[in-house]
C-alpha cells in the first residue's frame, strides 16, 4: 500500500497534514509547458519549403527534367508542421481552458482548420509531382498549373490562421500571464498586419502596401518562436492558474494507491 500523505506534529502539538502530492503536479505543469514549446519550435522545420518549392512555380514543371525530391520532403516538413500544430493547441488547451474555455477551444478549432489547410497544399504539390513521374507531358500542363494555383488559394488560409492563433492565444496568455506580457504582445500586434498582408495577397496587390502589410509576418513568427523558447527554458510564470491547476490536480488524485 502506498500512502501519498504523511502527518507530522506542528510546534503547537497538533497534528498537520503535509501533502506530497503538490510537488509532482507543479512538475506536470513543467512537462505540459516543455512539450508545447518543443512543439512550437517544431513548426519552424519548414522554413526551407520556399527553396524547396521553387521549382513548381516553373509553368512547364509537369514536363520539365529534374528531380523531385526537395518536394516530397518539403511535403514531408509540412506535414510535420502541421501535426506539432495541433499538438501546440491540445496540449496547451488543458491549461489555458482555465482563463477562458470557449477561446480556448476556439484555439484548438482554429489549429486544427490551419493544418487541414496545409494537408490540402501538400496533396496538390505531391499530385502535381505524381503526375509529372507518370510521364502526362503536355496533356497535363492544365492540370498542374490548376494543382499549383490551388496551392496557392491554401497558403493564403495558411497565411491567415497564425493570425488568428495570435489573436487567440496571445489574449489567454496575456490576461493569464502565464508567460511575460511581451510575447502575447508581438502577436496581438502583428495578427491585424498579417490579416491584411491576406487580404492584399488575395487581391493582388502590389508595391509599397503589399511591403507594409508583409511586415505584419515577423512579429507573429517572433511571438511564436520566442513563445517556444520560453516554454521550453522557463515554463509557465505562477500565477492563479497554474496554483489552480495544481491545486485541482492534487485532490483528484487517490491518497492511497
Amino acid at each position: 500500500m502506498n500512502i501519498n500523505s504523511k502527518t507530522t506534529i506542528n510546534e503547537g502539538g497538533k497534528l498537520a497534514n503535509t501533502n506530497r502530492q503538490a510537488t509532482p503536479r507543479m512538475n506536470s505543469l513543467r512537462k505540459i509547458a516543455l512539450a508545447a514549446g518543443v512543439l512550437y519550435l517544431l513548426t519552424f522545420v519548414s522554413i526551407p519549403i520556399g527553396v524547396l518549392y521553387a521549382p513548381v512555380h516553373d509553368p512547364n514543371f509537369i514536363v520539365g527534367p529534374g528531380p523531385d525530391t526537395g518536394i516530397i520532403f518539403g511535403g514531408v516538413l509540412e506535414i510535420i508542421v502541421a501535426l506539432a500544430g495541433i499538438g501546440t493547441a491540445v496540449v496547451l488547451y488543458q491549461v489555458v481552458k482555465r482563463q477562458n474555455e470557449g477561446v480556448a477551444l476556439g484555439f484548438v478549432g482554429v489549429r486544427v482548420l490551419e493544418a487541414g489547410t496545409i494537408f490540402a497544399s501538400v496533396v496538390c504539390l505531391l499530385s502535381l509531382v505524381t503526375l509529372r513521374q507518370a510521364g502526362v507531358g503536355a496533356d497535363g500542363l492544365v492540370t498542374g498549373q490548376a494543382l499549383v494555383a490551388l496551392d496557392h488559394w491554401f497558403r493564403l488560409g495558411q497565411n491567415l490562421m497564425p493570425a488568428m492563433n495570435a489573436l487567440l492565444l496571445g489574449s489567454l496568455l496575456y490576461r493569464s500571464r502565464l508567460v511575460p506580457r511581451v510575447l502575447p504582445v508581438l502577436g496581438l500586434i502583428g495578427a491585424p498586419l498579417l490579416i491584411a498582408n491576406t487580404i492584399v495577397m488575395m487581391f493582388g496587390i502590389t508595391g509599397p502596401i503589399f511591403v507594409l502589410s508583409a511586415i505584419g509576418v515577423l512579429p507573429v513568427a517572433l511571438w511564436e518562436f520566442s513563445l517556444g523558447v520560453w516554454l521550453v527554458a522557463r515554463g509557465f510564470n505562477p500565477s492563479p492558474i497554474t496554483s489552480d491547476f495544481a491545486r485541482s490536480s492534487t485532490l483528484v488524485a487517490p491518497l492511497v494507491s
